[in-house]
């Protein structure tokens, strides 16, 4: 199951459970869309693997399955600025 992690770990920025800016990889690294898109060109910086929309899990399964709390933030070359 995804963990739906709630930032993007490029520039912080939230990504609630219900985000359509999400992105993520196969590893479910997560990035925000503007971060994915101009800082990562489409790249998880992690694996390489490409970054996809992550799927929003429907309001009335998150309180059977909530989104992750942990927040996960990485230095990565193409996020410093």
């Amino acid at each position: 199951m995804l963990e739906l992690r709630p930032n993007c770990e490029c520039c912080d920025r939230d990504l609630p459970p219900e985000s359509a800016d999400a992105r993520i990889c196969t590893f479910e690294c997560t990035f925000c869309a503007d971060c994915a898109e101009t800082r990562l060109a489409g790249a998880c910086p992690n694996c390489g693997g490409n970054l996809a929309a992550r799927p929003i899990r429907p309001a009335q399964l998150l309180a059977k399955y909530p989104a992750s709390a942990a927040r996960v933030l990485k230095p990565h070359k193409a996020c410093a600025a």
